[in-house]
């Protein structure tokens, strides 16, 4: 079996649901896997974090799982289970042993055709708790914490789908109403909103029988239109400063980019590497070693359905002037531009990059989840020569052109200062 070219079955039942069978026997494991397409991008300004929260509300029991059971039932099989919010979608996964196949289809099943039977304040109330704990902890009370809600508000335009942070602004959290909560439910957890992928040890005859007996019955209902924002870019600079309880100053750049799998994508990726990848990247050779002025550099890409943006961000050493570590930045950033990537180093991040991704396909829940991705962003589970490919064939004047495209133009900063 070619892990880059796999042999899978999608189909659809009557009432929209998409289903994704990918069958690999080599060990007696199952992954089911549900993405639904919605995510924080489709709420809105005054109701902010309500899909992660959503997130929250599925564990808490549907009409025929008790609230904490749905835990209990996979965990007591042997199993693993944990879901996750992006900015577009909301995922839902269990791994175990493949003969309880139809235990996690049945858990699924029931959450998505009978979760408001089951709702009520009490659950609602102590998830908003337990949400706005979450934000405290992670963001609010954390060093640099509000670094990235930061950048976004100001980042993107006013009303962007990604101008607010997943996990919501606290206000937001603590306003929920049932009324909210059933709401979001009607208006996105439809089957016809939702794509199930099963891969592992599994016979299809039976798994088809079992997906028909749970799922064929839940009704599908209209969903609300998704949100559309052109591409933009920043006119000017934008500066900011706020300080917070650290203890050194940190520096954000931040560069608006394209939506994720568009032609610059996969070479914003690499020009990421190759600045702040790794230890004997660019900026971490020449800041962090050899002229130690930054404790830490990274710099990344991240990008989805409605934009994307670059970040370098770099942790000030005490005495360093933040100017100069933004000068050293821009520096590099010249250099690479006027000279470009050596070969050396255009070949060790292309390896890197199809090292990890060969080796994150060897778990059948990281495989089930990315023929999810690829269903969900390009129409096409099997994607994974093409996205490979789309690395492998990047050039030196590919790196070039994307660094002078878009770390040429206007961008953030923000500097965190300490109180």
């Amino acid at each position: 079996m070619d892990l880059l070219n796999i042999d899978y079955e999608k189909y659809s039942l009557k009432n929209g649901l998409n289903v994704i069978l990918y069958q690999k026997k080599d060990l007696p494991v199952i992954a089911v896997n549900i993405w639904y397409k919605v995510g924080s991008a489709n709420e809105v300004k005054g109701k902010t974090g309500i899909a992660h929260l959503f997130e929250h509300m599925m564990f808490q029991g549907s009409k025929h799982v008790a609230k904490e059971k749905h835990f209990n039932f996979i965990q007591e099989a042997g199993g693993t289970l944990n879901a996750s919010t992006s900015f577009d979608r909301t995922n839902y996964y269990e791994k175990l042993p493949s003969n309880y196949l139809e235990l996690a289809l049945w858990l699924e099943s029931d959450r998505m055709g009978f979760f408001l039977p089951a709702l009520d304040e009490i659950k609602l109330e102590n998830q908003r708790e337990v949400v706005s704990n979450e934000r405290l902890q992670r963001y609010d009370n954390q060093p640099y914490g509000l670094a990235w809600e930061t950048i976004i508000t100001n980042l993107f335009p006013k009303n962007h789908p990604y101008s607010w942070p997943t996990i919501g602004f606290m206000n937001d959290i603590k306003s929920y109403t049932l009324n909210d909560v059933s709401n979001f439910f009607k208006s996105y957890y439809s089957p016809s909103n939702a794509t199930l992928v099963i891969a592992g040890d599994f016979e299809t005859d039976k798994t088809k029988e079992l997906i028909n007996k749970y799922f064929s019955e839940i009704k599908r209902t209209d969903i609300k239109q998704t949100p559309s924002f052109k591409k933009f870019k920043l006119k000017e600079n934008i500066s900011i400063h706020r300080k917070e309880k650290v203890q050194l100053e940190r520096i954000y750049l931040v560069w608006p980019t394209g939506k994720v799998f568009t032609e610059d994508d996969a070479k914003i990726d690499i020009l990421g590497d190759i600045l702040a990848g790794s230890k004997t990247a660019r900026l971490n050779e020449q800041l962090v070693h050899k002229l130690e002025i930054v404790q830490d550099i990274q710099a990344f890409q991240i990008s989805g359905k409605y934009g994307g943006a670059f970040l370098i961000s770099a942790t000030v050493k005490p005495g360093v002037k933040v100017d100069k570590i933004r000068k050293e930045i821009f520096k590099g950033i010249n250099k690479l531009i006027a000279d470009g990537p050596s070969e050396k180093e255009l070949l060790k991040s292309k390896n890197g990059i199809r090292s990890q991704f060969i080796y994150s396909l060897q778990n059948i829940d990281t495989l089930a989840d990315q023929l999810n991705n690829y269903n969900y962003y390009l129409n096409e589970p099997n994607s994974f020569s093409y996205d490979l490919n789309r690395y492998t064939s990047v050039s030196k004047r590919d790196i070039i052109n994307v660094a002078e495209k878009y770390l040429q133009s206007p961008h953030l900063e923000l500097i965190i200062l300490p109180e």
